[in-house]
């Protein structure tokens, strides 16, 4: 693995993201401007801060999005 690849869970799954902070690893991963809600190992990240959260090998990313219906 090239050092600038990091190793992160992604909702359980094992991923590798060249991304250094979750606003970009969003991006990587194919979520663009969804409407999500994020936690980085256990403790939520509002969209404003996603930016400024930084990514290291072993974190654990949530990533869940608001679905229509009952």
């Amino acid at each position: 693995m090239p050092d600038s690849l990091r190793r992160i869970s992604v909702n359980g799954l094992s991923q590798e993201v060249a991304a250094a902070t979750l606003e970009d690893a969003l991006s990587e991963l194919g979520y663009g401007a969804a409407k999500v809600a994020t936690a980085l190992n256990g403790a939520f990240v509002p969209a404003s801060g996603r930016g400024l959260a930084q990514l290291a090998d072993g974190d654990r990313l949530e990533v869940v999005a608001a679905r229509a219906g009952g």
